[in-house]
């Protein structure tokens, strides 16, 4: 199984909260490769050293918060199509529409259903996976 780590398409989560960190990738690790961080800085690291799919997000972080991160993501020309996904405790109309400004690709909330952070995923890998084949 460690052989298809390496097919597997890899899953960024950024939280600052292990215990989010952990409920991510126990519902998405059967499927994705998923790496963590707790922080803006790491993150970006990580962006900029790995193949990433996908970006979970949180909005509320010590020093910059999701939001910002999110920004400076969608400012990077290789990053404009990155799927974001905000995964936040924060569920108001201003709040979505934060992210969305932002530059979200999607919004969900806290506590999330499993299942509907699977098929969310799968949505958006799915959609960068045929557009891929095609070139």
């Amino acid at each position: 199984m460690s052989e298809n780590n390496n097919s597997m398409l890899t899953v960024l989560a950024v939280d600052d909260s292990v215990v989010m960190q952990d409920l991510v990738k126990k519902a998405l690790n059967q499927d994705y490769r998923v790496l963590v961080a707790d922080n803006a800085v790491d993150a970006l690291s990580v962006i900029y050293h790995e193949n990433i799919s996908v970006l979970l997000l949180d909005v509320s972080m010590p020093g910059i918060d999701g939001l910002e991160l999110c920004r400076t993501v969608r400012n990077i020309p290789q990053f404009q199509d990155l799927p974001i996904i905000m995964l936040t405790a924060r569920d108001g109309l201003f709040d979505k529409v934060q992210g969305r400004l932002a530059g979200a690709t999607e919004y969900l909330t806290k506590p999330f259903d499993a299942q509907k952070l699977r098929e969310v995923v799968k949505n958006f890998v799915g959609s960068n996976v045929g557009q891929e084949s095609n070139t």
